[in-house]
């Protein structure tokens, strides 16, 4: 599409008007003005047919998949080809969605003289975890003399994927690693003695008696000891709930400011300056005219923070050498992965996990106890990430968690309601309505007290975490079984 320039529009204003005028006002004077008129008529013609080569030889090539992690700054690298190698300006826009910011509408590419192949970092912020698909490419070349603009559209297939952001809960892991770890100055004593059999040696005066392997000291004629260690292949399932009541948000929300600054963009091309090919030229051009302050306030629900904590268990258990699986129901098994180790499968249970949204339905506990029951055969630690403040849910959990809890060890976990909390424990207190409300939060943590009550009888440990530190207490949870050898 051809459009016109602001170029054009001012030789218009200083041209056209006044000669306009002075032709209908001197008679001696129409004839030159109809020849300047005219002459700038064929040149802006002229200049709108050469419009249409502005753009010929010019290909934008954008990754099929790229990567960023919720509510942090990256960039996506644009391929820029010019087969003519001249050079030329492109003005580049990108249609992205509402999810994802930038600070910039569009980009001013300036292709350097002599190379066929440039880059364009162009900065964004996801607000949203999921996928996303760009389709559109948008350019824009000027004439050669700059009176009008030749648009055009380039079909790209861009994928991007937005996973949760890890670093925050990986910062408060540090020290909990440091104390608890199997090597260094705060190793921590194992409660046992194993259950792993190693090798067999020979006796040595103090081994207990119940060591014995009788069979191989009846070969040897000799007596020979059995040896254990602690074992490092234990599976480790985290079973996310993502039915309705999974939807609801915490509280502690905080915005998010994002200003199109040009030093936070020279950081970002910085850093990916140091990823790319240093033979191809690295063009960045932005429009700090046309920055926009955004200030988005991002609601955390419970299913976000669920997906959080299992991929940080998960990282917690690889690094334990043992074996981590993922399981996502609602009222049916949307997702499971068998527990295995290694980057791919961690990547596999990533990519699982960055799509999932809570369905507006009850979730289905009979489906999931039976489905573990089946699918499981050997005993695993299972990390169920669920809210049971309702009554019925939560009896139906009781119910059916009988199937399951005598096989594995069942750790039940809920992000504690806001309101829950003993009654009196709350001093700021203003009104008769403020009173009420707390009588209610008193019976909801009373009732939540009594289900902890009734799944301790059956073996199975229910905690109410805190949205701050709840990745925290659960990987204090899993290394407190690994102590403790529970499995």
């Amino acid at each position: 599409m051809l459009v016109p320039r602001s170029r054009l529009l001012i030789w218009v204003a200083l041209i056209v008007l006044p000669f306009s005028v002075v032709g209908a006002t001197i008679a001696s004077a129409t004839l030159l003005s109809s020849s300047v008129i005219l002459a700038l008529t064929l040149i802006a013609l002229l200049d709108a047919v050469l419009a249409y080569g502005s753009l010929k030889g010019i290909r934008v090539e954008l990754p099929e998949v790229v990567r960023f992690s919720k509510n942090r700054e990256g960039s996506i690298e644009l391929r820029i080809t010019s087969e003519h190698q001249k050079q030329k300006r492109v003005r580049l826009g990108l249609a992205f969605p509402s999810e994802i910011v930038s600070p910039h509408a569009d980009l001013m590419a300036v292709l350097p003289h002599g190379t066929e192949c440039s880059r364009l970092l162009w900065p964004c912020t996801p607000l949203q975890r999921g996928v996303y698909r760009l389709h559109h490419c948008y350019l824009e070349g000027a004439s050669p003399l700059g009176f009008w603009a030749l648009r055009g559209i380039t079909p790209i297939q861009t994928e991007i994927r937005v996973y949760p952001d890890l670093s925050r809960e990986r910062n408060n892991l540090a020290a909990l690693f440091l104390n608890r770890g199997s090597f260094g100055i705060h190793a921590q004593r194992q409660v046992g003695k194993g259950r792993e059999f190693e090798k067999l040696r020979e006796y040595v005066p103090g081994d207990s008696y119940e060591d014995i392997h009788w069979k191989a000291t009846a070969k040897r004629s000799r007596p020979i000891i059995k040896v254990f260690q602690i074992e490092r292949t234990q599976e480790v399932y985290v079973v996310i709930d993502a039915s309705r009541l999974s939807a609801r948000t915490t509280d502690g929300s905080t915005p998010l400011t994002m200003t199109g600054h040009p030093e936070s963009f020279d950081a970002a091309q910085d850093k990916l300056r140091q990823r790319v090919d240093s033979s191809t030229p690295l063009i960045m051009t932005g429009h700090p005219e046309r920055s926009r302050r955004v200030q988005p306030i991002i609601q955390t629900s419970y299913l976000e923070r669920f997906i959080t904590a299992a991929l940080v268990i998960g990282l917690a258990v690889q690094k334990q050498s043992d074996l981590f699986g993922l399981a996502i129901f609602s009222d049916q098994i949307q997702g499971f992965i068998r527990a295995k180790s290694g980057k791919a499968h961690y990547s596999a249970c990533r990519d699982l996990l960055y799509t999932a949204q809570p369905k507006n339905v009850n979730p289905d506990f009979d489906e999931l106890c039976t489905f573990l029951r089946l699918r499981l055969r050997r005993r695993a630690l299972l990390v169920v990430l669920t809210s049971l403040d309702d009554p019925i849910l939560a009896e139906s959990f009781v119910k059916n968690v009988d199937l399951i809890h005598r096989q594995h060890l069942v750790l039940v976990n809920m992000l504690r309601p806001a309101a829950a909390r003993p009654l009196f424990s709350n001093p700021e207190i203003a009104s008769v309505a403020d009173l009420y409300q707390e009588l209610g939060g008193h019976l909801l943590w009373r009732d939540l007290r009594e289900l902890e009550r009734g799944l301790h009888h059956r073996g199975v440990h229910f905690a109410l975490l805190e949205n701050e530190k709840m990745c925290v207490d659960l990987v204090s949870q899993y290394i407190t079984v690994k102590r403790r050898q529970l499995l």
